[in-house]
């Protein structure tokens, strides 16, 4: 991966999963073709099904410049369109971008240098949230808070150092081949198992904070409490997937769904003091949007606490209502892995799963 005066820098294939993105895809693509990174680049468009214009969006950057092309992800899932995108690409290094992600300037040059020191199988860094109005302005400050994610580097920075896991992710494509790519059950948290399987088969994931992709957030509040809901339900299918890889960050939203249902519960029924939880809860996001908050207007400002609660319970529910027979649909399929030709790997299925859904 290093490159020698003699060697040019690796060839990098963009890989992106693109499902109602007209707002922001042009935008998106045009940060990849500006990178300042002199290797050879290509783009992989996986187009889903979309309701707007994305495809005719598509179509356009397609005509435009010769290094972009499309290939059809019908079913519109996530993973799907990664792996489809991945068969469809052919350099060394893949690196993933949503359609809603804007790459800094020197992402690409960086990341290929982090993958050349560490030795690193995938890297990736902060996950830089910015809002285009209160609302959206009010979750960016939600996602990259402590309060609102935990200690999760990716969201709220820190030190370069080995992780769990990364925001997207700057790979060797032979990381991606030896683990069949992203596990297409995982219709979320598709991320976090495939980095798992990295690491459980001895491969080094690497946080970096000098990797930023700016992000935009959901632009409503039921579809910022659909988004986390669905982060939650899935995160638990991993958990039972994958034993021993759940930790006590990720129970703290169902804990607390669970105490103020509680406390509301008892303060209803039985006696005022229930109330001190759900009050409690209410009093520490209020606190923890202040610091959060700072530098933003009012408006913004005032919709912190609803965005917090949004995203922890909507996670929590979704964690406590995951269904049983989900994870246990995950673990029977086992689909063969896929390479970049497109056939079956010899490893043939994801590595590592329980044999009971728990």
């Amino acid at each position: 991966m290093n490159a020698s005066p003699e060697q040019p820098p690796p060839a990098v294939s963009v890989i992106m999963p693109v499902l109602n993105e007209e707002r922001h895809l042009r935008a998106s693509v045009r940060h990849i073709l500006q990178q300042e990174y002199p290797g050879e680049l290509e783009v992989v468009i996986a187009l889903g099904p979309s309701a707007d214009r994305t495809d005719e969006i598509a179509a356009g950057l397609v005509r435009e410049d010769p290094r972009v092309r499309t290939v059809p992800n019908p079913t519109g899932r996530t993973p799907a369109a990664l792996n489809a995108a991945i068969r469809a690409s052919r350099h060394p290094v893949v690196v993933r971008v949503d359609g809603h992600g804007m790459l800094s300037p020197d992402y690409i040059a960086t990341a290929v240098r982090l993958l050349a020191e560490t030795g690193a199988q995938n890297v990736g860094g902060i996950m830089h949230a910015e809002g285009e109005n209160a609302w959206e302005q009010a979750v960016a400050a939600a996602m990259t808070s402590r309060i609102g994610v935990g200690n999760a580097a990716f969201h709220t920075g820190g030190e370069a150092a080995p992780a769990e896991t990364v925001y997207l992710g700057v790979f060797r494509r032979e990381a991606l081949e030896r683990q069949g790519g992203y596990n297409e059950e995982f219709i979320r948290a598709q991320d976090w198992e495939l980095n798992f399987r990295i690491r459980e088969a001895g491969g080094l994931i690497w946080f970096s904070p000098e990797l930023r992709v700016s992000y935009r957030p959901r632009p409503t509040v039921r579809a910022l409490a659909r988004q986390y809901k669905d982060y939650g339900r899935w995160r638990h299918v991993v958990a039972r997937y994958h034993r021993g890889s759940i930790n006590l960050r990720y129970l703290a939203p169902p804990a607390a769904v669970l105490a103020i249902a509680a406390g509301t519960v008892a303060g209803a029924l039985l006696t005022p003091w229930g109330l001190v939880v759900p009050a409690g809860y209410l009093a520490a996001i209020t606190a923890g949007s202040l610091p959060a908050g700072r530098g933003l207007p009012l408006a913004a400002r005032l919709r912190i606490p609803v965005a917090l609660a949004t995203m922890h319970m909507s996670w929590g529910w979704g964690f406590l209502t995951s269904p049983r027979s989900l994870a246990r649909k995950v673990i029977a399929s086992r689909r063969p892995a896929v390479t970049a030709e497109g056939e079956p790997s010899p490893a043939g299925k994801p590595a590592g799963p329980a044999e009971t859904a728990g």
